[in-house]
C-alpha cells in the first residue's frame, strides 16, 4: 500500500484503480480481493474497476467455485464494477478466430489485452463529442454502472482474426454493427457461431405463456451498453440499432442506457473495429453454474475445513451464497417485464 501511495501521489488527478486478478486460485482471488478492500479503505472516493478472469468450466483448481463465489461476494462490497473475461471464451477465440493451434497463457493474455485496450485507449466520449475524454475510468463506469446492485460487465469485440485472414478481409460499419448487435442480443462473446434466430422480444407485459419462450430464445436483456467505435469514417457509422428500447430493461430509458464513444484512429491492425461493454444478463449462465457447483460441494462440506482452518467460517460461506443469489435474482429480473 505504501508503493501504491507513492504512485498515487505522482498523479495530478487520481481517477481510480484497475486491478487485474483471477477467480480460481488463492493468490488471484484471495489476495486480489484483500488488496481491493485495502484500496477501498485507503482511497474511499476513488473508482475501482476489477478485471476478473473466470476459470475454465472443466476446472483448474478443485475449489475454484468456492473461490469464485467468495471473491465475487466480497468484491461486490468494495469494487465499483467487475469486468469479466471467461477463459473458455478466450480459448475459443484463440482457436477459432485467431487460428492458434497450440494455445498458451501468453496467447490468452494477448486476447484479453487486445479487448481491454479497445476500451481503454483514448476516444471521444459522449460527453466530449469532439475531444478525447480525460477520465476514461470515470466515463466508463458513469455510462455502465447506474445501480449498485448491477456491477457485472461483459465485453464483445469485433473483428478479431489472424494476420493471414486479415489480409483478405474488408470491413464496413453497417456489417460490423449488425454482427455486434446480434452478438449482444444472443449473448455470443465471439463472432463465430452467432445465433441469428434470437430476435427482439415483443414490447408490453409478457404473459405467463410467453416467458418460457423468451427464456428458450436466450435473449440477453441489457441494463446499459457502451459502444466504442475506432477507425476510418467513424462519424458515418449509424448506431441507432443499439438505441431500441426493447434491448433494455423497461425501467431504464434508452437515452440513459446507451452511450457511444468514437475515434478516427484505427485500433491495432484493424482499419475499423467495434467494441461493446455491456451491463446485462450476459454473465448469468457462468455465475449460476459456479453457484450450483459450489452449493453441491458445500452441502457435503467438501474442503470447507481447509477454509475454516484459515479463519473463514461456514457463516461467511452462507453470507457469500446469499449475496450472489441476490445478484442472480436481480439480473434474472431484468427481462421479466416488457
Amino acid at each position: 500500500m505504501d508503493l501504491v501511495q507513492q504512485e498515487a501521489e505522482k498523479c495530478e488527478r487520481l481517477s481510480g484503480f484497475l486491478t487485474m486478478m483471477s477467480l480460481a486460485g488463492g493468490t488471484g482471488s484471495g489476495l486480489g480481493t484483500f488488496v481491493t478492500q485495502c484500496l477501498r479503505d485507503r482511497y474511499p472516493h476513488s473508482l475501482i474497476l476489477n478485471q476478473l478472469t473466470w476459470p475454465y468450466g472443466t476446472g483448474e483448481v478443485i475449489v475454484q467455485n468456492y473461490n469464485t463465489v467468495l471473491t465475487l461476494s466480497h468484491l461486490y462490497q468494495s469494487s465499483d464494477a467487475l469486468l469479466i473475461h471467461e477463459n473458455d471464451i478466450i480459448h475459443r477465440i484463440c482457436s477459432q478466430l485467431v487460428n492458434i493451434k497450440q494455445i498458451s497463457f501468453t496467447d490468452i493474455n494477448k486476447v484479453i489485452a487486445h479487448q481491454l485496450a479497445s476500451v481503454l485507449q483514448p476516444a471521444c466520449t459522449g460527453w466530449h463529442a469532439t475531444e478525447y475524454g480525460s477520465n476514461p475510468l470515470g466515463d466508463l463506469l458513469g455510462s455502465l454502472v447506474t445501480h449498485p446492485e448491477y456491477k457485472l460487465l461483459g465485453l464483445m469485440n469485433i473483428p478479431q482474426m489472424s494476420d493471414t485472414s486479415l489480409q483478405f478481409s474488408t470491413f464496413s460499419w453497417p456489417g460490423l454493427l449488425k454482427h455486434l448487435r446480434q452478438m449482444l442480443m444472443a449473448n455470443s462473446k465471439m463472432e463465430a457461431g452467432i445465433d441469428w434466430q434470437v430476435k427482439l422480444p415483443l414490447t408490453g407485459l409478457l404473459s405467463a405463456a410467453k416467458v418460457p419462450q423468451n427464456k428458450e430464445m436466450h435473449f440477453n436483456t441489457s441494463l446499459a451498453n457502451l459502444l466504442i467505435l475506432r477507425g476510418k469514417d467513424v462519424q458515418e457509422a449509424d448506431a441507432r440499432c443499439f438505441k431500441e428500447q426493447a434491448l433494455y430493461t423497461p425501467w431504464m430509458p434508452v437515452d440513459s442506457a446507451f452511450n457511444i464513444w468514437r475515434t478516427s484512429t484505427p485500433f491495432n491492425k484493424y482499419e475499423k473495429s467495434a467494441t461493446i461493454v455491456s451491463n446485462s444478463q450476459c454473465l448469468l449462465k457462468p455465475l449460476d453454474c459456479a453457484m450450483r457447483k459450489a452449493w453441491d460441494m458445500f452441502a457435503s462440506r467438501a474442503y470447507v475445513h481447509q477454509y475454516v482452518k484459515h479463519g473463514i467460517s461456514e457463516e461467511e460461506f452462507l453470507d457469500s451464497f446469499t449475496t450472489m443469489e441476490q445478484v442472480i435474482a436481480s439480473y434474472s429480473n431484468l427481462g421479466l417485464y416488457r
